[in-house]
């Protein structure tokens, strides 16, 4: 079977299926490669966050996947006694979205596979392993061993998304740098759970850390650490695991073991996340333990940086050089990640009894703060990508508090046809200039524009709603703008403005980061820094 398409996704998991969907959406012709004949059944992933969530809105699959998931999951924090530290309530929804989701991968995999269904310009090969990788100067060659014989596929460009254990990596001659940790861990999955404990329970001991997560639909994840004396084969019997289970379930019914296996836990990242025509995204660019359950949501933002990039550059929309910014943008976030994760991991196996009563402690202190308390609730803490390099425009005076280079909030805004919608459904998948306090149209020279027009960025108008205008304050564009207008609803943006005056004119990219901020009288020089930043002809 011979290939030509221009981009060749190796692995269809959770990452490597989102940024085919992505794909999809922009017109890409792809072709997804995955070794394994199936759906894989066993432990992973668990929690889906409010980024993953809003990635998939972008891809038009997040109704059939979160319908699937507990939302607003919350998690409680026990020390060795019992007692309990902190519980965790994430109510706030500021990308659209809630922020803890609990799922099955299974049928989320098989919600993303669905979602390739809809583009005739993206094909999924099953049970196809790919052993060779050939990079020339204008394309990447690879074959592949399928049952019905051997695979040839020319692409423009290669994602590697093949897991932890990546060929594409390999091949590529990109390199894992980091450690793994010397413990292990046993991860049990249950069905027709009878435990009422409908939050995520982690159970601090520096004995046997333990975590228990419920899942949708009757299922159960356990975890707990190897001890020193205990062997894989021996912690994997009937005989332990039904010991360890058992004191979850007392005077009640055990539910039925459905897979049981040992992990390792690394802490690892890829020196670089590409190399020519080749990328690597998800566990083949980074891995880390699952305590902060990151690993598969930090992998979909990789699928969502790289997805635009390379719709653009394969378009013709921007020139080569925009997918460098991919590594420059990712790989920073995902080594504090990576280090995070492995932190929250100390926390949750203290080394000894006196190291377990100060970080009592200080959780206790911490909570104590009004501001503080705030800041676990609604898990703040969690590390927010800032992208300093790459497709930003950051003027040498731009204050601290600035958000270019942050992901945007996603608030609802109404369509001139009445109709209420989340900003990006409104706003569409490429860039959005949003002008706050004018028609960002009026601000821009025919030449801008037309680079503006070639990189497929919309313009909008953001106004009050007719109900909160009054004479003379912001009347709304005359029917001959060429800027869409938008009805701040929810005042999100006129709180925005009112907090940030300058900030006259915001510029989204497609997967929501802030590529500009400025006055409208800047507008048009920040455009052509950022259309000459990604050689955007014109």
């Amino acid at each position: 079977m011979e290939i030509d398409v221009e981009v060749a996704v190796v692995g269809a998991g959770p990452c490597g299926a989102t940024l085919a969907n992505l794909l999809g959406t922009q017109g890409v012709t792809t072709v997804v490669l995955d070794k394994e004949p199936a759906i894989i059944d066993h432990p992973r992933a668990v929690a889906v966050d409010d980024e993953s969530l809003r990635s998939f809105q972008t891809a038009g699959i997040v109704d059939d996947i979160v319908r699937d998931t507990i939302q607003n999951a919350p998690i409680r924090y026990y020390n060795s006694r019992g007692k309990q530290l902190a519980h965790v309530r994430p109510s706030g929804q500021p990308y659209g979205w809630p922020r803890r989701n609990l799922f099955l991968q299974p049928l989320m995999e098989a919600g993303l596979r669905k979602g390739l269904d809809r583009f005739a310009n993206v094909e999924l090969h099953a049970a196809t392993e790919v052993t060779e990788l050939l990079q020339t100067s204008n394309a990447v060659h690879l074959v592949a061993k399928s049952e019905a014989g051997e695979v040839r596929v020319r692409a423009q460009y290669v994602v590697g998304a093949d897991g932890g254990r990546s060929f594409v990596r390999d091949a590529a001659g990109l390199l894992l740098t980091g450690e793994t940790a010397p413990s292990k861990w046993l991860v049990v999955d249950v069905a027709e759970d009878s435990l009422d404990a409908p939050y995520s329970a982690v159970y601090c001991d520096p004995d046997r850390p333990a975590m228990t997560i419920p899942l949708p639909y009757g299922y159960r994840r356990f975890e707990f650490k190897l001890l020193p004396d205990e062997t894989e084969e021996d912690v994997v019997t009937d005989r332990s695991v039904d010991r360890l289970l058992r004191k979850f379930y007392r005077g009640i019914p055990m539910p039925t073991i459905l897979r049981r296996r040992v992990y390792w836990h690394h802490s690892r990242t890829a020196d670089r996340f590409g190399s020519g025509r080749v990328f690597v995204a998800g566990d083949a660019a980074h891995l880390q333990p699952p305590f902060f359950g990151q690993g598969m949501n930090s992998g979909i933002r990789d699928a969502t940086n790289l997805a635009w990039k390379l719709a653009a550059v394969v378009q013709g929309r921007a020139g080569d050089r925009l997918l460098d910014t991919y590594d420059a943008e990712r790989r920073k976030n995902a080594e504090a990640m990576v280090s995070f994760a492995t932190r929250i991991g100390s926390y949750y196996q203290p080394r000894n009894r006196a190291t377990e009563v100060v970080r009592d402690a200080v959780f206790r202190g911490v909570q104590l703060i009004p501001g503080a308390r705030e800041y676990i609730l609604q898990m703040k803490y969690k590390p927010a990508p800032r992208y300093t390099d790459g497709v930003v425009v950051a003027e040498p005076e731009q204050d601290s508090g600035s958000p270019v280079g942050r992901l945007f909030g996603q608030p609802s805004v109404q369509l001139a046809d009445g109709n209420r919608v989340k900003l990006d459904d409104a706003v569409g998948r490429g860039f959005a200039v949003l002008g706050l306090t004018g028609d960002p149209a009026e601000s821009l020279s025919p030449a801008t524009r037309a680079r503006v027009n070639a990189l497929g960025a919309k313009l909008f108008r953001v106004t009050d709603p007719p109900s909160a205008r009054r004479h003379g304050f912001r009347v709304t564009s005359s029917g001959s703008s060429s800027s869409t207008e938008l009805f701040d609803v929810d005042g999100a943006f006129r709180d925005l403005n009112l907090e940030r005056r300058q900030d006259e004119v915001i510029v989204l990219r497609p997967d929501r980061y802030v590529a500009a901020v400025c006055r409208a009288d800047e507008l048009d020089r920040v455009m052509s820094r950022l259309c000459d930043g990604m050689a955007v002809p014109g």
